[in-house]
């Protein structure tokens, strides 16, 4: 019986691919956890976050070029999500007193309402995924996402 050498190749190229493949699969997980739990709601991941950012902007609320620079994630068309959220009842919107040419988005009491009700299932997920990890981890993964942020 003959033994031959095999090479072993790495599955990674270097410790910074693995680190960034790991974020982005473990990042594709989560967001689809946090996805399901909205869709029971009735609204998507950046819908929820519209909401979040006008929730901090009540009762004021902002023009949508803030709203969109304020999302997570950037999406495409502002106006279209608005929208839908306006459709839903969970967004309204109107015209600045001092420029009536800006459009004011303002989350309605039906959108803090569904926030309330989304808010302690959603933190309920985040502890579930975060189980087990020590709070000094948590901490310190939090610090590094936001060096890599920027």
């Amino acid at each position: 019986m003959t033994v031959t050498s095999r090479i072993q190749h790495p599955q990674f190229e270097s410790v910074a691919q693995e680190a960034v493949v790991s974020l982005l699969v473990a990042s594709a997980l989560v967001l689809q956890q946090i996805n399901d739990l909205l869709k029971q709601h009735g609204i998507t991941h950046d819908q929820y976050n519209v909401l979040r950012i006008l929730r901090g902007a009540h009762p004021d609320g902002h023009p949508r070029l803030e709203v969109g620079k304020r999302l997570m994630s950037r999406a495409p068309d502002v106006t279209r999500l608005l929208d839908r959220l306006e459709r839903q009842g969970l967004v309204e919107r109107g015209w600045a007193p001092e420029n009536r040419r800006l459009s004011i988005a303002r989350i309605t009491p039906a959108g803090l309402d569904l926030l309330a009700a989304v808010d302690p299932e959603l933190h309920a997920l985040q502890r579930e995924i975060t189980d087990g990890l020590p709070e000094r981890e948590l901490q310190a993964f939090a610090r590094t996402c936001g060096r890599m942020a920027g």
